[in-house]
């Protein structure tokens, strides 16, 4: 076991994480890792669904002897315990995965979006819809005016501005099949076109609308939009620079168009293919899949912050061991350029450990020292 000096870590953390991870002044290898919701049931012994969800004062219960565990292990209290009473949350406000006819089913593990569109045929009398859709009537609830100015009235909260969307290749891949989408890129490029501008549409349109009822000005809201694309590696260079670069390009231009406004993208999956092309985006952060790794993202990102990139599964597995050489390995790739944000690449999921955490914070105390 590695020796973990957690005061110390926590001062060095907060310096490493200055000026999006690339602070001269940094002493270390920042860290980004502070758990997740769905973790208190493996840590604590305790019977749920990590995916599911839970009664306020269940939650509220959990998260506390979590976090009273947490500051035993690693000095900090990481989840939340200001858990929001139910009459003081906003009613659900529809998806884009709806707005194109698909549906969100929980299927009792993950929820996933289903459609029953997948021919361009279909598609086309589906995109014909979606461009008569009066989508703020389609995506807010019939009494949200009431309930927005009823929670404004008692808790003055004002609902969310949308900066966060399904990517595009998970969406379309999603709404009308993987093999489909590829087949209509190759063989219907017309159609595939104008998928992408709908989608582009679509996202910038709604984003609109929850700026109007969050109250928000546009000159203060444009400042960042993050996308989590998965599927993004299933498409080959070529069809993504064709179908979804062009999406991303115009909602980050739209949202967040200045050097320093932030552009990031989740994407847990091997998409090395499609980094000469993303790096034209210019993200400010990105956490791609455990196969991408830090160097070789750097050579197409030098100036992007990179969260990752120790494997969910082996943090998940707490496997001690496998942990230091990975955030080792990571630390060792970042020392030339900074920029690193240990993370692991891609979800934390239920049976990550504590101590795993521990792990990862003594590693980079040990090697991640610039």
């Amino acid at each position: 076991m590695l020796d973990l000096d957690l005061d110390q870590f926590w001062k060095d953390n907060e310096l490493a994480r200055l000026e999006n991870c690339f602070s001269q002044q940094a002493p270390q290898v920042a860290m980004g890792i502070m758990m997740s919701d769905e973790c208190v049931f493996a840590e604590l012994d305790e019977p749920g669904n990590p995916w599911g969800t839970l009664p306020r004062q269940r939650r509220l219960e959990l998260n506390k002897r979590y976090n009273d565990k947490a500051e035993k292990i690693v000095g900090r209290r990481l989840l939340s315990e200001n858990i929001p009473f139910e009459d003081e949350c906003f009613a659900k406000v529809k998806q884009i995965g709806e707005v194109f006819g698909g549906q969100y089913v929980d299927n009792g593990n993950s929820v996933w979006l289903e459609s029953d569109c997948s021919t361009p045929q279909q598609l086309e009398k589906l995109l014909d819809h979606v461009d008569r859709l009066d989508l703020r009537e389609f995506i807010l609830p019939s009494d949200w005016d009431v309930q927005k100015n009823r929670i404004f009235q008692t808790y003055c909260k004002k609902p969310q501005p949308l900066r966060h969307v399904r990517g595009p290749v998970t969406l379309a891949t999603s709404i009308i099949g993987i093999e489909n989408l590829i087949y209509l890129i190759y063989d219907e490029p017309d159609m595939a076109l104008r998928f992408s501008k709908s989608i582009a549409r679509v996202i910038i349109d709604i984003a609109k609308i929850m700026d109007v009822e969050a109250g928000k000005d546009p000159k203060d809201s444009n400042q960042w939009f993050s996308f989590a694309d998965d599927n993004c590696y299933l498409l080959t260079a070529e069809m993504y620079d064709f179908f979804a670069f062009p999406i991303l390009q115009e909602v980050f231009g739209t949202f967040c168009p200045e050097p320093d406004h932030i552009r990031f993208q989740h994407s847990d999956s091997p998409m090395s293919h499609l980094l000469p092309i993303l790096s034209r985006l210019n993200f400010t952060g990105v956490n791609f899949g455990p196969t991408v790794l830090v160097d070789e993202i750097r050579t197409h990102m030098p100036k992007t912050r990179i969260d990752g990139c120790l494997a969910p599964f082996t943090f998940m597995n707490n496997d001690e061991q496998e942990i230091i050489r990975e955030v080792k390995r990571d630390c060792e790739m970042a020392k030339q350029l900074r920029g690193l944000n240990l993370f692991t690449a891609g979800s934390i999921n239920n049976g990550s450990l504590l101590t795993s955490m521990r792990t990862v914070m003594a590693a980079i105390q040990n090697y991640g020292r610039y």
